[in-house]
């Protein structure tokens, strides 16, 4: 089964290859130009609110136009939207550029997973969706290493980008795999998730905050430090695949400790490892490499962490509309944290990114606790088996959005009262 979904890992791969490269190139432009940090979290910003806006935009394309042609079009997209950074420099373009980008992307994420999730079988759903979330991380590590072929931050790396996402057109169109269903849209009772899990919200929320303020503006916070553009790429890199590794053992404890205390653990130890860079200047390259795995290592739990136990106490025919709205919250976080980080780097330097970084997993910290969970809506398939999803803007949990398993009928009406 996993075989004939190739192409399709094929095709995140290289996606994620050309989004990480744009992402870290456009970042460092900046850096080299001595433009203010503030714009390289506007930029993440804009990319993070054009995928949540993609999120209504994607399920209106391929419903009217199928999966493979929504996929295409947003790839022409979106090779037209990079190529165009090179005819100017204004950033107020490079913002609607990076909006247009996340939209486009953002379609091309639902049309991969939720053909993943529809053809595949029950009892393989997990490896299959578990192969593309690492094909997709695999993507985005080669994506920052890509940087060290061009290290000058010429227009080969825009080309580069171009290429990444023009060949993964190819085994999208070309594949013989059966084609999903065409799906329909789910409504959202907001006001029942609030008040049913508010804990998980607010741990995806802060989540977003940390993974946009990581991918907008640590490759600035590195050349700020003195690295070249090779030295850069690998200090994203290594972070990268460190949140990688993560979801190994992050899977085994989630499955046997309460996941709000694995929330508190977590966020108490990313306050210890963000601190030393937030207030020690000049630290060597292997030290700063040693960091970046351990906080990589860190931050990726957040996420997944929040989802399982939004999950755990969700009934399985509302975890549907449940998956659309953690994804929301995750793209409001990646909103708003490159923007508060970015001018606090514009403030006081480009070290207070992880001071930022360090007072939000401080607050969440606060705000999350096993204490403050009832078990009263505990569901019986509780705890759910760790599904290794480290972020929102590599591997969406819009699949099981779009997933035509649950009909609209089967919403609950009443409104609980636990918070979690």
């Amino acid at each position: 089964m996993t075989q004939a979904f190739a192409a399709l890992y094929l095709a995140s791969l290289l996606m994620q290859l050309g989004s990480t490269l744009l992402m870290t190139y456009l970042a460092l432009r900046l850096a080299a130009g001595g433009v203010a940090e503030f714009w390289g979290g506007a930029l993440m910003a804009a990319n993070a609110l054009g995928m949540v806006v993609g999120g209504k935009v994607g399920q209106v394309l391929i419903g009217r136009v199928g999966h493979i042609r929504t996929y295409v079009a947003c790839s022409g997209i979106i090779c037209a939207a990079v190529l165009t950074h090179a005819f100017s420099e204004a950033l107020p373009l490079w913002l609607l550029l990076r909006f247009v980008v996340g939209v486009a992307m953002m379609c091309q994420l639902m049309v991969v997973e939720s053909w993943l999730n529809d053809c595949a079988q029950s009892d393989q759903r997990g490896k299959v969706l578990g192969i593309y979330m690492v094909a997709a991380y695999v993507g985005m590590m080669l994506g920052q290493l890509a940087l060290s072929i061009d290290g000058n931050l010429g227009l080969h790396a825009l080309l580069g980008v171009v290429i990444a996402f023009a060949l993964s057109q190819v085994p999208v169109a070309l594949t013989r795999s059966t084609h999903p269903s065409i799906p329909g849209s789910e409504p959202v009772d907001l006001r029942l998730f609030l008040q049913r899990v508010p804990q998980s919200l607010f741990t995806v929320l802060i989540s977003g905050m940390i993974n946009g303020g990581f991918y907008g503006l640590s490759s600035i916070y590195a050349s700020r430090q003195g690295l070249s553009t090779v030295e850069v790429s690998q200090f994203m890199a290594l972070a990268i695949a460190a949140g990688l590794l993560a979801q190994l053992p992050l899977g085994w404890l989630s499955d046997r400790l309460p996941r709000a205390s694995l929330i508190r653990g977590v966020a108490a130890l990313l306050i210890l490892t963000c601190l030393p860079l937030a207030f020690y200047q000049g630290l060597s390259l292997g030290v700063l490499l040693l960091f970046s795995a351990c906080i990589g290592f860190l931050q990726f739990c957040l996420y997944p962490l929040g989802v399982a136990l939004a999950n755990d106490n969700m009934e399985p025919r509302l975890r549907v509309s449940l998956a659309g709205l953690l994804l929301a919250t995750f793209g409001v976080g990646a909103c708003i944290g490159p923007l508060l980080a970015g001018a606090l780097m514009g403030h006081f330097g480009p070290s207070s990114l992880y001071l930022f970084f360090a007072i939000s997993a401080a607050v969440l910290a606060v705000a999350v606790g096993q204490g403050r969970v009832t078990g009263e809506h505990l569901q019986d398939d509780a705890p759910l088996q760790h599904q290794a999803t480290p972020n929102a803007l590599a591997c969406t949990t819009l699949a099981a959005v779009i997933e035509p398993a649950v009909s609209v009928e089967e919403r609950v009406e009443e409104a609980p009262s636990q918070r979690l």
